[in-house]
């Protein structure tokens, strides 16, 4: 059985560059094969924006280049990136590549997340 943790009680491991987050092996395999297809490398951008019918949302892009303030998680040689405002909703989550039957995409395994929308886009905390 698998428990979930308060943010409170969250221990930051040092692996995570003390911000909480990191950049599952399937996500970093991913960005490769992206950044070879695109020839040049690219990094996943995750920000939360107000909205969504849970009352957040996740936001993924890819880009070439970060900003001054990106927070970067790194693994393998990939690179995802988080601005200051949206690390307090993601403290302690996984960025992760997943290929189901249902489709393949990015997604977000957030501790912090009370709840979430079907499609997982959004959640409420």
């Amino acid at each position: 059985m698998t428990s979930v943790q308060s943010p409170a009680s969250f221990q930051i491991s040092p692996a995570t560059g003390g911000h909480g987050l990191s950049l599952s092996d399937s996500a970093a395999r991913r960005l490769a094969k992206l950044g070879e297809v695109e020839g040049h490398p690219v990094m996943l951008r995750v920000a939360v924006d107000g909205g969504g019918c849970s009352g957040f949302q996740y936001r993924l892009d890819l880009v070439q280049a970060a900003e001054a303030d990106d927070i970067r998680i790194e693994n393998d040689g990939q690179t995802a990136l988080v601005d200051a405002v949206s690390l307090p909703f993601l403290k302690g989550s996984e960025i992760a590549w997943v290929d189901e039957l249902a489709g393949a995409q990015f997604v977000i395994r957030n501790p912090n997340a009370a709840s979430s929308c079907g499609c997982g886009v959004s959640f409420s905390i």
